[in-house]
């Protein structure tokens, strides 16, 4: 794992959907706080729930990041913070911070799931520098993907 030294903290841009060998897939957009982009590509579930967040939505029926964030709410748990810090065969790794009584504790998770968890308890979302600056697209690119919220 890497150096927390080498960490940049991104922010959420959004959830897009984008054009892969032919076929649309979500990815999760982060910025960093020059206005560079890099996607991620997730799931469907994890695209509608990070996007039910960033649009301030709540679903009839708690999401599974609804519950987990609420189980950690009322354990005294918080999410400290959330590391993408590792891309190994084009697959990246994440890991989730909590942190309980003063103690921190640390979880293998992937990026999507602790996006999910991190902005419902606006933590922040943290990747190694040297990642976001291999895998970042410019503005071009991002302008030809679509806003998920189209596919609704």
């Amino acid at each position: 794992m890497n150096s927390d030294t080498n960490l940049m903290e991104v922010t959420i841009k959004g959830v897009f959907m984008v054009n892969i060998l032919g076929r649309s897939v979500p990815a999760v957009m982060l910025e960093d706080e020059e206005g560079s982009l890099m996607p991620i590509h997730i799931g469907n579930s994890e695209a509608l729930s990070i996007n039910s967040v960033l649009r301030n939505e709540t679903m009839p029926r708690p999401m599974t990041h609804d519950l987990i964030v609420t189980m950690l709410e009322r354990l005294g748990t918080r999410v400290e913070s959330v590391f993408i810090d590792e891309k190994i065969d084009n697959i990246y790794y994440a890991r989730l911070r909590l942190n309980k009584n003063g103690s921190s504790v640390e979880f293998d998770a992937r990026p999507s799931d602790c996006i999910a968890i991190a902005l419902r308890q606006n933590a922040p979302i943290l990747i190694n520098r040297d990642i976001f600056t291999d895998d970042s697209i410019n503005k071009e690119s991002f302008q030809l993907s679509k806003s998920v919220d189209d596919f609704e």
